[in-house]
Protein backbone atom coordinates (compact mmCIF):
# COMPACT_ATOMS: atom_id res chain seq x y z
CA UNK A 1 0.00 0.00 0.00
CA UNK A 2 1.41 3.40 -1.01
CA UNK A 3 0.49 6.66 0.70
CA UNK A 4 1.62 10.13 -0.35
CA UNK A 5 3.93 11.94 2.07
CA UNK A 6 5.03 15.53 2.56
CA UNK A 7 7.82 15.42 5.19
CA UNK A 8 8.50 19.15 5.44
CA UNK A 9 11.71 20.74 6.66
CA UNK A 10 11.45 19.74 10.33
CA UNK A 11 11.30 16.00 9.75
CA UNK A 12 14.44 16.13 7.63
CA UNK A 13 16.30 18.19 10.25
CA UNK A 14 15.58 18.99 13.89
CA UNK A 15 12.80 16.39 14.20
CA UNK A 16 14.70 13.42 12.88
CA UNK A 17 13.31 11.37 15.75
CA UNK A 18 9.74 12.06 14.60
CA UNK A 19 10.66 11.14 11.04
CA UNK A 20 12.19 7.85 12.20
CA UNK A 21 9.08 6.91 14.18
CA UNK A 22 6.70 7.74 11.32
CA UNK A 23 8.65 5.59 8.86
CA UNK A 24 9.14 2.78 11.40
CA UNK A 25 5.41 2.70 12.09
CA UNK A 26 4.60 2.68 8.38
CA UNK A 27 6.98 -0.21 7.79
CA UNK A 28 5.52 -2.20 10.67
CA UNK A 29 2.04 -1.90 9.15
CA UNK A 30 3.06 -2.57 5.56
CA UNK A 31 2.67 1.02 4.39
CA UNK A 32 5.01 2.47 1.77
CA UNK A 33 5.33 6.22 1.41
CA UNK A 34 5.47 7.95 -1.96
CA UNK A 35 7.25 11.19 -1.14
CA UNK A 36 6.24 14.27 -3.12
CA UNK A 37 9.05 14.82 -5.66
CA UNK A 38 11.05 18.07 -5.54
CA UNK A 39 9.05 19.33 -2.56
CA UNK A 40 9.80 22.74 -1.05
CA UNK A 41 9.34 24.48 2.30
CA UNK A 42 5.67 25.27 3.02
CA UNK A 43 6.52 28.69 4.45
CA UNK A 44 5.77 27.92 8.07
CA UNK A 45 6.00 29.73 10.33
CA UNK A 46 6.86 33.14 8.93
CA UNK A 47 5.85 33.42 5.26
CA UNK A 48 2.19 34.33 5.92
CA UNK A 49 3.37 37.21 8.12
CA UNK A 50 5.69 38.68 5.50
CA UNK A 51 4.33 38.01 2.00
CA UNK A 52 0.77 36.83 1.33
CA UNK A 53 1.42 35.69 -2.23
CA UNK A 54 4.49 33.72 -1.20
CA UNK A 55 2.60 32.12 1.69
CA UNK A 56 0.07 30.74 -0.80
CA UNK A 57 2.49 29.89 -3.59
CA UNK A 58 4.75 27.68 -1.47
CA UNK A 59 2.02 25.27 -0.27
CA UNK A 60 0.25 25.42 -3.66
CA UNK A 61 3.40 24.24 -5.44
CA UNK A 62 3.69 21.31 -3.03
CA UNK A 63 0.11 20.26 -3.65
CA UNK A 64 0.42 20.79 -7.42
CA UNK A 65 3.43 18.46 -7.46
CA UNK A 66 1.41 15.84 -5.58
CA UNK A 67 -1.43 16.22 -8.06
CA UNK A 68 0.99 15.83 -10.97
CA UNK A 69 2.19 12.60 -9.37
CA UNK A 70 -1.41 11.31 -9.36
CA UNK A 71 -1.63 11.35 -5.57
CA UNK A 72 -5.13 11.54 -4.14
CA UNK A 73 -4.13 12.00 -0.50
CA UNK A 74 -0.98 13.03 1.32
CA UNK A 75 -0.07 12.62 4.98
CA UNK A 76 1.62 15.65 6.54
CA UNK A 77 3.14 14.73 9.93
CA UNK A 78 4.15 18.29 10.88
CA UNK A 79 1.22 20.22 12.36
CA UNK A 80 2.56 23.55 11.06
CA UNK A 81 2.92 22.19 7.51
CA UNK A 82 -0.50 20.57 7.73
CA UNK A 83 -2.00 23.87 8.80
CA UNK A 84 -0.39 25.84 5.97
CA UNK A 85 -1.47 23.36 3.29
CA UNK A 86 -5.08 23.14 4.49
CA UNK A 87 -5.39 26.92 4.98
CA UNK A 88 -4.01 27.55 1.49
CA UNK A 89 -6.35 24.95 0.00
CA UNK A 90 -9.30 26.64 1.69
CA UNK A 91 -8.33 30.16 0.63
CA UNK A 92 -7.70 29.28 -3.01
CA UNK A 93 -11.00 27.41 -3.18
CA UNK A 94 -12.84 30.51 -1.99
CA UNK A 95 -10.99 32.85 -4.36
CA UNK A 96 -10.64 31.40 -7.89
CA UNK A 97 -8.99 34.56 -9.20
CA UNK A 98 -6.32 34.22 -6.53
CA UNK A 99 -5.81 30.58 -7.49
CA UNK A 100 -5.28 31.62 -11.11
CA UNK A 101 -2.66 34.13 -10.02
CA UNK A 102 -0.87 31.53 -7.86
CA UNK A 103 -0.83 29.11 -10.79
CA UNK A 104 0.96 31.80 -12.80
CA UNK A 105 3.48 32.29 -10.01
CA UNK A 106 4.30 28.60 -9.58
CA UNK A 107 3.97 27.90 -13.32
CA UNK A 108 1.90 24.82 -12.57
CA UNK A 109 -1.77 23.90 -12.57
CA UNK A 110 -2.91 23.51 -8.97
CA UNK A 111 -6.52 22.25 -8.89
CA UNK A 112 -7.18 21.69 -5.18
CA UNK A 113 -8.17 18.04 -5.51
CA UNK A 114 -5.72 16.68 -2.91
CA UNK A 115 -6.85 15.24 0.44
CA UNK A 116 -4.53 16.36 3.24
CA UNK A 117 -4.19 14.09 6.29
CA UNK A 118 -2.56 15.07 9.56
CA UNK A 119 -0.68 12.36 11.45
CA UNK A 120 -3.64 11.43 13.68
CA UNK A 121 -5.93 11.06 10.66
CA UNK A 122 -3.28 8.84 9.05
CA UNK A 123 -3.05 6.73 12.22
CA UNK A 124 -6.85 6.46 12.43
CA UNK A 125 -7.14 5.35 8.81
CA UNK A 126 -4.12 3.08 8.35
CA UNK A 127 -2.87 2.02 11.79
CA UNK A 128 -5.76 1.72 14.25
CA UNK A 129 -7.79 -0.83 12.23
CA UNK A 130 -4.93 -3.33 12.67
CA UNK A 131 -3.48 -2.19 16.00
CA UNK A 132 -4.93 -4.85 18.33
CA UNK A 133 -3.05 -7.73 16.74
CA UNK A 134 0.23 -5.77 16.90
CA UNK A 135 0.30 -4.62 20.54
CA UNK A 136 2.78 -6.56 22.65
CA UNK A 137 3.66 -3.94 25.30
CA UNK A 138 0.58 -1.86 26.21
CA UNK A 139 1.44 1.75 27.03
CA UNK A 140 0.31 1.46 30.66
CA UNK A 141 0.96 5.06 31.65
CA UNK A 142 -1.05 8.16 32.47
CA UNK A 143 -0.50 10.68 29.70
CA UNK A 144 -1.46 14.24 28.80
CA UNK A 145 -2.24 14.63 25.09
CA UNK A 146 -1.04 18.01 23.86
CA UNK A 147 -2.39 19.04 20.45
CA UNK A 148 -0.93 22.53 20.21
CA UNK A 149 -2.35 25.48 18.31
CA UNK A 150 -2.07 24.44 14.68
CA UNK A 151 -3.66 21.00 14.47
CA UNK A 152 -7.19 22.27 15.18
CA UNK A 153 -7.10 26.02 14.47
CA UNK A 154 -8.67 27.91 12.82
CA UNK A 155 -11.60 25.62 13.52
CA UNK A 156 -13.81 26.66 10.61
CA UNK A 157 -11.04 25.89 8.14
CA UNK A 158 -9.35 22.88 9.71
CA UNK A 159 -12.66 21.23 10.66
CA UNK A 160 -10.72 18.67 12.62
CA UNK A 161 -11.80 17.69 16.13
CA UNK A 162 -12.99 20.09 18.82
CA UNK A 163 -11.04 23.32 19.01
CA UNK A 164 -10.95 23.65 22.81
CA UNK A 165 -11.06 20.01 23.89
CA UNK A 166 -9.93 17.71 21.06
CA UNK A 167 -10.19 13.96 21.65
CA UNK A 168 -8.72 12.08 18.67
CA UNK A 169 -5.20 11.70 20.07
CA UNK A 170 -6.66 10.69 23.43
CA UNK A 171 -8.63 7.95 21.68
CA UNK A 172 -5.48 6.68 19.94
CA UNK A 173 -3.56 6.58 23.22
CA UNK A 174 -6.43 4.79 24.99
CA UNK A 175 -6.36 2.22 22.20
CA UNK A 176 -2.74 1.30 22.99
CA UNK A 177 -3.37 1.00 26.72
CA UNK A 178 -2.69 4.50 28.08
CA UNK A 179 -4.89 6.42 30.48
CA UNK A 180 -5.40 10.02 29.38
CA UNK A 181 -5.83 12.80 31.94
CA UNK A 182 -8.31 15.67 31.74
CA UNK A 183 -6.07 18.44 30.52
CA UNK A 184 -7.15 22.06 29.91
CA UNK A 185 -3.84 22.99 28.24
CA UNK A 186 -4.42 20.72 25.22
CA UNK A 187 -4.44 23.55 22.70
CA UNK A 188 -2.62 26.32 24.56
CA UNK A 189 0.38 27.82 22.78
CA UNK A 190 3.86 26.52 23.67
CA UNK A 191 5.59 29.60 22.28
CA UNK A 192 5.79 28.23 18.75
CA UNK A 193 8.44 29.84 16.53
CA UNK A 194 9.81 32.02 19.34
CA UNK A 195 12.02 29.13 20.44
CA UNK A 196 15.19 30.93 19.39
CA UNK A 197 14.30 34.62 19.45
CA UNK A 198 12.36 34.72 22.74
CA UNK A 199 13.31 31.70 24.81
CA UNK A 200 11.90 33.43 27.88
CA UNK A 201 8.39 33.42 26.41
CA UNK A 202 8.74 29.78 25.38
CA UNK A 203 9.94 28.91 28.89
CA UNK A 204 6.93 30.62 30.45
CA UNK A 205 4.28 29.17 28.14
CA UNK A 206 5.73 25.68 27.82
CA UNK A 207 6.33 25.57 31.57
CA UNK A 208 2.62 26.10 32.20
CA UNK A 209 1.79 23.15 29.94
CA UNK A 210 4.33 20.89 31.62
CA UNK A 211 3.42 21.98 35.15
CA UNK A 212 -0.27 21.25 34.66
CA UNK A 213 0.47 17.84 33.12
CA UNK A 214 2.64 16.87 36.08
CA UNK A 215 0.11 18.22 38.60
CA UNK A 216 -2.54 15.97 37.05
CA UNK A 217 -0.38 12.90 37.48
CA UNK A 218 0.66 12.49 33.85
CA UNK A 219 3.80 10.41 33.33
CA UNK A 220 4.36 11.61 29.77
CA UNK A 221 3.17 14.33 27.39
CA UNK A 222 2.13 13.11 23.94
CA UNK A 223 2.48 15.45 20.94
CA UNK A 224 2.00 15.45 17.16
CA UNK A 225 3.98 18.57 16.25
CA UNK A 226 7.76 18.99 15.79
CA UNK A 227 7.68 22.57 17.09
CA UNK A 228 5.76 21.63 20.21
CA UNK A 229 8.14 18.77 20.90
CA UNK A 230 11.15 21.02 20.40
CA UNK A 231 9.85 23.61 22.85
CA UNK A 232 8.73 21.13 25.51
CA UNK A 233 11.76 18.83 25.23
CA UNK A 234 14.77 20.70 23.85
CA UNK A 235 14.07 23.84 25.89
CA UNK A 236 13.61 21.93 29.16
CA UNK A 237 16.76 23.38 30.78
CA UNK A 238 15.50 26.91 30.02
CA UNK A 239 12.05 25.98 31.35
CA UNK A 240 13.48 24.53 34.56
CA UNK A 241 15.58 27.64 35.12
CA UNK A 242 12.66 29.99 34.47
CA UNK A 243 10.33 28.11 36.83
CA UNK A 244 13.09 27.34 39.37
CA UNK A 245 12.15 23.67 39.55
CA UNK A 246 13.07 20.49 37.70
CA UNK A 247 10.38 19.10 35.46
CA UNK A 248 11.20 15.50 34.55
CA UNK A 249 8.15 14.44 32.55
CA UNK A 250 9.20 13.19 29.08
CA UNK A 251 7.61 14.29 25.79
CA UNK A 252 6.87 11.67 23.13
CA UNK A 253 5.49 11.87 19.63
CA UNK A 254 2.29 9.85 19.31
CA UNK A 255 4.03 7.72 16.68
CA UNK A 256 6.78 6.87 19.18
CA UNK A 257 4.21 5.82 21.77
CA UNK A 258 2.55 3.49 19.27
CA UNK A 259 5.97 2.19 18.22
CA UNK A 260 6.72 1.29 21.84
CA UNK A 261 3.39 -0.50 22.20
CA UNK A 262 4.04 -2.70 19.18
CA UNK A 263 7.56 -3.53 20.32
CA UNK A 264 9.71 -1.36 18.08
CA UNK A 265 13.14 -0.60 19.60
CA UNK A 266 13.91 2.93 20.81
CA UNK A 267 16.74 3.18 18.28
CA UNK A 268 14.24 2.73 15.46
CA UNK A 269 11.67 5.26 16.70
CA UNK A 270 14.09 7.96 17.83
CA UNK A 271 13.30 7.68 21.55
CA UNK A 272 17.03 7.71 22.27
CA UNK A 273 17.39 11.21 20.76
CA UNK A 274 15.35 13.18 23.29
CA UNK A 275 16.83 15.77 25.64
CA UNK A 276 14.55 14.60 28.46
CA UNK A 277 15.22 10.90 28.99
CA UNK A 278 12.31 8.60 28.27
CA UNK A 279 11.88 5.81 30.84
CA UNK A 280 8.91 3.62 29.96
Amino acid sequence: MKVGLYPGCSLTGASRDYNESVFALAEAFGIEFAQIPDWNCCGATAAHNTNKELSLALPARIMALAEQSKMEEVVVPCAACYNRLVVTQSELKKHPEQKNRINEVIEMNYTGSLKILNVIEWIDKYIIPNIDEKIIKPFNRKVACYYGCLLVRPGKIMQYDRVEDPQTMDTVMNKIGATTVEYPFKTECCGAGLSISRTDIVSKLSGKIIEDAENRGAEAIIVACPMCHSNLDMRRNNINKYWNRKFEIPVLFVTQAIGYAIGLPASKTGLNRHFVKVNI
